[in-house]
């Protein structure tokens, strides 16, 4: 379905498929007849004429677009030409429960804001502050521009490193080059990311040394340092108004009160699409881990659970635009089938196992609340064992659907993703003693065309995965109480 992208032909193609599916399925429909659930945002795509110019120092930088820098507009005007003073802000981060704020209360009115990506990390006297090595919110891409916009800022610009973000140059490479998307609401004039190097010549220019002011920024008395450093920003965009669609489909809960209440399933069905340069010898960024395994999946739960309902009503969510800052999911928690304080949980499936069957399963993040206790449940009737924990160096909890849903106070989970390592192609290994498979080589096919299928996948770890996930949702929707969260967490003074 050509990648299935936002705004593009493939994903109106997969919309298509999914509802069609879904009826055939036996799947209930929305309220109006439906599997639709509109989903309203703004596309913004980069033209030939943009540039940002650096003057530092008295010398002239303009890094090349895809090389030094990327760059997009998030506040919905075709055409920006403006100069404004660079601003270092640290980690651009203000934690109110950690007694950390980066701004100090200086005025960042007009000003274009570059920050590390991640979070303060932890030190020997405080090895646990910001959840010790694992990744939080605020790390996150998506915190930093909207704090950005909170500030007033014209814009931000994110230092780019392998280990703070995660992935490669390549990946923000990407998602700046075709068509971004926006909630239609106040944004950033400008918004991006640096390269390192590009980051060190700047800074470097105008008389700073980038690795002594990113030490400043690990202290909680960092202030932020004005570069002396003048940015001139020419943009031109092409900006429309979307309307792209979840797919829903409702299986009645069977008990007379109960089916009040709702377990929500999810799995987003967007990817990258096609790209437009039609010299590439493969324009089409297949998508088929991320996330048609998931989709593939879900359809097969939901094909399942039509036959067997459960006592509360489940719901079956194909969100849109995940890939987009997880658009789709935030439009069905700002308007859901069932009400929030009515929803006992979300199951997330993104990215699904592709190695073969494994003796345990993944939960990251179901500690927070009593989905954990739920999973161990589950996993030991499979004959499986919950993985141990292990600090979330991504920050992959925040990035997946389910975290639309953790914002909002229900308490939710992505299960079983894969581990991202290696540089190989599509491969996997066993380790004979506990059988448990790693995937190798899946990080250097994120979002790249290179993400198709392989005839050598043992699918039988895709079914393992989500039929753990359909039998904890099955616990879930037949439990007498809805999972709480766990006293003290972050989430768990957000009411549903």
């Amino acid at each position: 379905m050509e990648g299935r992208g936002t705004g593009q032909r493939g994903g109106d193609l997969a919309v298509h498929y999914l509802e069609t599916q879904a009826a055939l399925i036996g799947l209930k429909p929305l309220a109006d007849g439906t599997y639709r659930q509109a989903v309203k945002f703004e596309g913004a795509k980069l033209l030939p004429g943009s540039s940002v110019t650096f003057e530092a120092g008295g010398k002239r930088i303009s890094p090349v677009i895809g090389q030094g820098i990327v760059f997009g507009t998030g506040g919905g005007n075709p055409e920006l030409s403006f100069d404004a003073p660079l601003v270092f802000v640290g980690y651009g981060v203000t934690a109110p429960e950690e007694r950390w704020d980066d701004y100090k209360d200086q005025d960042m009115k007009g000003k274009i804001l570059v920050m590390m990506v991640d979070d303060p990390q932890p030190t020997a006297e405080e090895p646990d502050r910001f959840e010790g090595e694992a990744y939080t919110y605020y790390g996150r891409w998506i915190y930093k521009f909207e704090e950005a916009v909170r500030r007033g800022a014209a814009g931000v610009l994110l230092i780019h490193t392998v280990p703070s973000a995660s992935y490669a140059w390549s990946v923000p490479v990407n998602s700046f080059a075709g068509e971004r998307f926006h909630s239609i609401k106040p944004g950033n004039q400008i918004e991006g990311w640096l390269h390192e190097d590009t980051a060190r010549e700047l800074f470097a220019a105008a008389g700073f040394d980038l690795d002594e002011l990113r030490a400043q920024a690990e202290r909680r008395d960092f202030r932020p340092v004005d570069l002396k450093i003048g940015v001139k920003v020419q943009l031109r965009s092409a900006i429309r108004k979307i309307e792209q669609f979840n797919v829903i489909g409702i299986v009645p809960g069977s008990d007379p009160k109960l089916k009040e209440q709702a377990v929500v399933y999810s799995s987003h069905w967007d990817h990258m699409g096609m790209a437009e340069d039609k010299g590439q010898p493969d324009r089409i960024y297949n998508g088929a881990i991320d996330n048609a395994s998931g989709v593939a999946a879900l359809l097969t739960m939901a094909a399942e659970a039509a036959k067997k309902p459960a006592r509360r009503t489940q719901v079956f969510l194909w969100p849109a635009a995940e890939e987009h800052g997880l658009l789709g999911s935030a439009a069905y928690v700002a308007n859901p089938v069932v009400p929030l304080a009515r929803t006992a949980a979300d199951l997330n499936l993104d990215s699904l196992n592709f190695a073969g069957r494994t003796r345990d399963i993944g939960v990251p993040g179901a500690k927070r609340s009593s989905l954990y206790d739920a999973a161990v449940q589950v996993a030991g009737k499979m004959g499986l064992k919950v993985a141990p924990t292990t600090p979330d160096l991504s920050g992959a909890f925040f990035r997946a659907d389910h975290f639309s849903f953790v914002k909002a106070g229900v308490p939710a989970i992505s299960v079983g993703s894969p581990v991202f390592s290696g540089d190989g192609h599509f491969e996997f290994e066993h380790d004979q003693q506990d059988t448990s498979a790693k995937m190798v080589g899946f990080k250097s096919h994120y979002h790249q065309v290179s993400d198709e299928y392989h005839p050598g996948w043992d699918l039988s770890g895709m079914v393992q995965q989500a039929q753990f996930t359909l039998n904890l949702g099955y616990v879930v929707a037949n439990a007498q109480e809805m999972p709480t969260w766990k006293a003290g967490g972050a989430f768990s003074r957000i009411k549903r």
